[in-house]
């Protein structure tokens, strides 16, 4: 039979293989781990459909493929009939060609060694910059094979210890005053697609001010409670994705994808919400009807993916059918960023960092000026669907709830 490459996810059109398990001559049961694969969102492991022995790899580790490529061959005939075609062939070549099997042999079995260890691109570059070898570190993967995770935590046990520190000698002297730092498999993945979508969409950015008193409000009574029992603070940006949410259902067309020259637009919110991985990427897995969720669930929502993004737990069911996204720049600070729309959706939304501005008021038909929480809330939207005025109506109304609602109330 053919092992072709599974489509893991709806929009997802290619995948690398990132390690072969098997070799050619092995022998396999579904039970077994074949190989890996992944994209810039996830990595996975793949098992055998059948038994029997693999015949032929026609992709080796390293190349990504399309959906649905030929990767390997698995004879289905029967264990024990391979073997005994492969030893009656055996008997009849002459006793060079024997020495020559014999020494092929010997390479393939060092190669399979060689393969059980393979490294993913993130952990290579880990190694590297920490003068480290895969020697030193006990693997946690299958068949003791070495994950990012297991070089994060050595690194974390072992921080207070000099010899560790990163070693890039080598690299700038070779290029003179420069240091060449190859992509891995997702910063790859990242640049295609961020190409691609500015090709594809004619970008437009749209900004508002927000004044999130009524959010800090509801911020600073239930914030100690709050962290007492979930055991993390209760930030601006689930307020922010739940007034999105709200928003969306007076202005629905946000809420969709383009194919070819037609807007689908769905009825739930799959919202995705871009995650950072300690600076080693960016993932944006989905709170699956986020439209149906209240502030307290979209928190709790939020929290768990990030857990599990950067133990590198998620699953590619976590990011299949978003509709809309939102990227979270506050934490650093940012006054305003221009985010790349995450096709084939149509509008993204960033939030940038809050902070106290003197700004204008009206009270009893006078102008003050008074501190307030503001930050500013970004929107990039596919002109090819959307026009100007129908965004620029849905930021108000995000605006509009956001500064008016008692969230206090709300949030339970």
């Amino acid at each position: 039979m053919d092992v072709l490459m599974p489509q893991m996810g709806e929009t997802v059109a290619e995948g690398t293989l990132t390690v072969w398990h098997k070799s050619v001559g092995d022998t396999v049961s579904s039970s077994d781990i074949l190989f890996e694969i992944g994209t810039d969102k996830v990595e996975m492991e793949v098992p055998a459909l059948a038994d029997g022995v693999v015949k032929e790899i026609c992709v080796e580790a390293g190349e990504t493929v399309l959906v649905g490529t030929k990767l390997a061959v698995i004879e289905e005939e029967g264990i024990k009939e391979s073997i005994e075609e492969t030893y009656v062939e055996n008997q009849i070549i002459d006793t060079k060609k024997s020495t020559d099997i014999i020494a092929q042999t010997n390479i393939s079995k060092r190669d399979r060694i060689d393969r059980s260890m393979k490294l993913s691109p993130v952990v290579r570059k880990l190694l590297a910059e920490n003068n480290l070898t895969h020697n030193d570190i006990k693997g946690t993967g299958r068949n003791g094979r070495l994950k990012r995770s297991d070089v994060l935590s050595y690194l974390e046990d072992n921080k207070s210890n000099k010899q560790y520190l990163p070693d890039t000698s080598s690299r700038v002297a070779e290029f003179n005053d420069k240091t060449i730092i190859p992509f891995n498999h997702r910063r790859k993945m990242t640049a295609e697609h961020m190409v691609r979508s500015k090709a594809t969409s004619p970008h437009v950015l749209q900004a508002v001010e927000i004044d999130f008193s009524k959010v800090e409000k509801a911020r600073y009574q239930l914030g100690p409670d709050w962290k007492k029992r979930e055991g993390y603070s209760l930030t601006y940006l689930p307020f922010i994705a739940r007034a999105l949410c709200s928003a969306i259902k007076d202005f629905p067309k946000l809420n969709g994808h383009i194919e070819e020259e037609k807007l689908v637009v769905f009825d739930r919110v799959n919202l995705a919400v871009a995650i950072d991985l300690d600076f080693e990427g960016l993932v944006a897995p989905i709170i699956k009807d986020a439209d149906l969720k209240g502030v307290t669930e979209i928190a709790r929502a939020i929290n768990e993916l990030a857990i599990r993004a950067r133990a590198e737990k998620l699953t590619a069911d976590d990011y299949l059918n978003a509709t809309y996204t939102v990227s979270n720049n506050g934490s650093f600070g940012t006054l305003i960023t221009a985010p790349i729309i995450n096709q084939p959706q149509v509008a993204i939304l960033s939030t940038d960092g809050v902070s106290k501005r003197a700004t204008v008021i009206e009270k009893d038909g006078e102008d003050l000026i008074a501190i307030r929480p503001i930050g500013i809330l970004a929107q990039s939207f596919d002109h090819r669907a959307i026009d100007g005025s129908y965004s620029g109506a849905f930021m108000r109304r995000l605006k509009e709830i956001l500064e008016t609602r008692n969230w206090a109330e709300i949030v339970s």
